[in-house]
């Protein structure tokens, strides 16, 4: 018996496979999917357990790099990204 997980949906029209769910995450994530591919990944994603999983990652991810970025940059960061900036409009 293997143990990779089998893909509920295959290539199923209206659902995702592995593959793509994990391909397309981040757009998912970032609202960025037409409506039908958005619910395509939807009904992966709610009966494929390996899939939920780095789904749920990803979003915890995300909140950990939100909240801890809150904080200003260093001011000597923000100078650096400024001069930076200034010779790339020169």
């Amino acid at each position: 018996m293997s143990d990779e997980v089998a893909d509920p949906f295959g290539a199923a029209p209206g659902y995702a496979d592995c593959e793509e769910a994990v391909r397309t995450l981040y757009e998912y994530l970032d609202g960025e999917l037409t409506e039908e591919r958005r619910l395509a990944i939807q009904r992966h994603l709610d009966h494929c357990g390996p899939c939920i999983e780095a789904f749920g990652f990803e979003v915890e991810l995300r909140r950990m790099l939100a909240s801890r970025c809150r904080d200003h940059p260093p001011a000597e960061l923000r100078e650096r990204i400024a001069r930076a900036l200034g010779e790339e409009h020169d």
